[in-house]
């Protein structure tokens, strides 16, 4: 069996605005999530300065991702944060260099162990484009499960997109 590499999840920092620019900038992540513009160094340097990395105050929470070397590997966020409902939905990147090594599986594995630990979350919800495979394994293989496929839910600017709703009971 492969152990996952060990990582670290940390409070972003104002030193990782390169890091937030370029992946917020990456117009290739645009369809696999909510932003479809791109973002201004401005508005990302306001954002680390003014977000309480409090998820009852911001309604979400986002987190780097750091390898055993300290080396920063990817992000981690939890959105649509529901307090009353005790869910949030995960999301994850992973740069390309560190892709297909264990870092998002581990890093989403932390994200459950935290959101259960520090946040008493009962669950965490992912959407995942239906061809994004290596999206979808890599959730699974981090303790989500796949419950329906969500029909044309994801426009990609072309053309709508079925996505898979996964959840994790925590």
């Amino acid at each position: 069996m492969n152990t996952l590499p060990t990582i670290r999840l940390r409070a972003i920092e104002p030193e990782d605005l390169d890091l937030l620019y370029q992946i917020e900038n990456d117009s290739s992540l645009w369809d696999v999530g909510t932003t479809n513009v791109p973002y201004s160094r401005y508005t990302l340097h306001d954002y680390i300065a003014t977000s309480a990395d409090d998820i009852y105050a911001d309604r979400q929470v986002r987190l780097v991702i750091d390898n055993e070397a300290g080396e920063t590997v990817g992000m981690v966020d939890l959105v649509r944060f529901d307090p009353q409902h005790q869910r949030a939905e995960a999301g994850i990147v992973v740069l390309k260099s560190c892709r297909r090594q264990g870092y998002a599986t581990a890093a989403l594995s932390e994200l459950r162990a935290y959101a259960l630990r520090v946040l008493h979350l009962h669950q965490l919800y992912a959407v995942v484009k239906s061809d994004n495979e290596e999206a979808f394994h890599v959730f699974q293989n981090a303790g989500f499960t796949e419950q329906t496929v969500l029909k044309e839910w994801l426009f990609d600017g072309r053309k709508y997109n079925d996505a898979h709703l996964l959840q994790s009971f925590l």
